[in-house]
């Protein structure tokens, strides 16, 4: 707080007030990381949501400003069972997220590219699970190290929470803000129980996500000056 006071009065940024709202859909790779270990495959899903961007100064090079968005992401995670079962295996996590990002940019604001950094917490709430087992008559009795908890055993907390952080190019239009990225998720939360009673020390979310926004204006910055 004192830090952002002290920039406050002391600003040599150029202001802006540049505020957009638009959709954002893509797909997302997830695994989870479990101790005792799961030999998994990356789980590939769709993801979409609504995002609000305000851009509130250009320091130097630098676009400053905040995106906050409001998405579906199915997670979880899809086992690489190779005991000799052809069994398979996958737990679907639908969430709410709600990613709030600080947003850095250099290139251009109005027509043509710029590059974008992007980084900050993320809370989600799962508001459904799905277990799928497949692959024939189902025998779980090989799986390596006999971890076989989450078979019958729905997650034990639906809120999580992490850090997300990304990397994107943005094409501003007459018509619109098109931003392709790529994004990380480490999740922070586990989604079972991690206590001693609990089966599993770790269980945590990590996914990579590619992603399109597209942003429209709502209010902009009147300033003849800005490209």
């Amino acid at each position: 707080m004192l830090c952002t006071t002290l920039v406050a009065q002391a600003q040599v940024g150029e202001r802006r007030n540049d505020f957009a709202i638009g959709g954002n859909a893509g797909i997302t790779m997830n695994r989870v990381s479990f101790v005792p270990t799961i030999k998994q495959d990356w789980k590939a899903s769709p993801t979409f949501g609504f995002s609000a961007r305000y851009i509130c100064e250009k320091y130097f090079t630098c676009i400053c400003g905040v995106q906050i968005e409001v998405n579906y992401a199915n997670m979880g995670w899809k086992e690489l069972i190779e005991d000799g079962t052809g069994n398979t295996y996958s737990h679907d996590i639908h969430y709410v997220q709600v990613p709030m990002l600080m947003q850095l940019g250099w290139g251009r604001e109005r027509r043509g590219a710029k590059f974008v950094f992007e980084a900050g917490p993320q809370l989600g709430y799962a508001i459904g699970t799905a277990r799928h087992k497949g692959g024939g008559a189902w025998d779980q009795s090989h799986r390596p190290n006999n971890v076989t908890h989450q078979y019958d055993n729905d997650i034990d907390r639906r809120f999580d929470y992490g850090i997300a952080a990304g990397l994107g190019m943005e094409l501003s239009t007459a018509v619109g803000h098109f931003l392709l990225e790529g994004r990380y998720y480490y999740g922070l939360g586990d989604i079972y129980d991690n206590s001693k009673k609990g089966y599993f020390s770790r269980s945590a979310h990590g996914a990579i996500m590619v992603k399109l926004n597209y942003l429209f204006d709502i209010v902009r910055t009147k300033n003849d000056n800005i490209k």
